[in-house]
C-alpha cells in the first residue's frame, strides 16, 4: 500500500512536469513569436528602410569619392559612414527577433512590407516637390 502511494505521487509529480514542459513549448514556440512580432515589429519596419537607404547613401558617395577624389568627397563619404549606424541596429534587432522565435522568411516579410511602405511615401514626396515642365 505504501509503495503504491509513492507511485501516485510520482506519477502526479511527472503529469505536472509535463504539463509545464508542455506549457513552456506552446510559449515559446508560439506566444513569444506573436509577442515579439506586436512589440519590435515598428522598429524593425523602421531600421530596414534606414538601413537600405544608408547603404544606398554610403554606395554613392563611395562610388563620387573614387570618380572625383576631393576632401569635399572624402567628407560626404565619411559622413555616410556614420549613417551605417542604423545597419547595425538593424542587425541586433534582427538577431533578438530570432531568438524569440520569428522566422527568417516572416522578418523578410516585414522588412519587403517595410519598404514597399516607404517606398509608397517616398513617391508621394517625389511627386509633391518634382518640377513639371
Amino acid at each position: 500500500m505504501l509503495e503504491q502511494n509513492y507511485i501516485r505521487k510520482a506519477l502526479i509529480v511527472l503529469n505536472v512536469l509535463a504539463a509545464l514542459a508542455s506549457v513552456g513549448i506552446f510559449i515559446k514556440i508560439v506566444v513569444m513569436p506573436i509577442y515579439a512580432e506586436k512589440i519590435f515589429k515598428e522598429r524593425y519596419m523602421e531600421l530596414v528602410f534606414e538601413c537600405d537607404h544608408s547603404m544606398r547613401e554610403h554606395m554613392i558617395a563611395k562610388n563620387q569619392f573614387l570618380v572625383a577624389p576631393s576632401d569635399i568627397n572624402e567628407k560626404i563619404l565619411e559622413a555616410s559612414e556614420v549613417g551605417l549606424v542604423s545597419c547595425h541596429d538593424y542587425d541586433s534587432l534582427r538577431k533578438k527577433m530570432l531568438v524569440y522565435g520569428l522566422s527568417e522568411d516572416e522578418l523578410s516579410n516585414i522588412g519587403l512590407e517595410a519598404i514597399e511602405e516607404n517606398i509608397k511615401d517616398v513617391r508621394k514626396l517625389v511627386e509633391i516637390h518634382e518640377f513639371r515642365y
